[in-house]
């Protein structure tokens, strides 16, 4: 396969699945910049790894395990540097959210206060991946993965009635 081959392949693969990479990122960020941030480096490690991508796993789950890795590895780093407090706020998104999307956002704020590896089961169960695939694609049993659902669920049921 030439390089403009492979580029139109990846161009076409990343058109196909960009909510789910955006999805991953939108777990880990903080704000709209980390979010960019993070959809930029999930696509360069998506570019590095094209090649080595063997087939033994569907795209979707490699995609999911380049982001979950990409998203967790780039929160950790985040840890090592200084706090950047934006100076600017954006007025027009603030004015945007209401009742449906306060919902969402109050969702995604208690799932933010979960563990690195919950939130990447709850994405994964948001996205209506299969036990299996959550399995494969964590690294855990299919076993586990319903337990931690479980406890998942009744922490964040716990964390709303607070």
């Amino acid at each position: 396969m030439t390089s403009k081959e492979a580029e139109r392949e990846f161009i076409e693969l990343i058109e196909k699945h960009s909510r789910l990479i955006y999805k991953v990122c939108f777990m880990y960020a903080s704000d709209n910049d980390e979010l960019n941030d993070l959809y930029q480096e999930v696509l360069i490690n998506l570019w590095r790894s094209h090649d080595a991508f063997r087939g033994n796993a569907t795209y979707s789950t490699w995609i999911y395990r380049i982001g979950l890795n990409t998203c967790i590895s780039y929160i950790r780093q985040k840890k090592r540097r200084p706090l950047l407090i934006p100076l600017d706020v954006d007025l027009e998104n603030i004015a945007e959210q209401k009742n449906n999307r306060e919902e969402l956002r109050e969702l995604y704020r208690l799932i933010n206060q979960l563990s690195k590896i919950e939130k990447a089961i709850v994405l994964l169960y948001l996205e209506e991946k299969t036990y299996d695939e959550i399995s494969e694609i964590v690294g855990i049993t299919r076993g586990n993965v319903g337990v931690k659902l479980n406890r998942i669920k009744t922490k964040l049921k716990e964390m709303s009635n607070q």
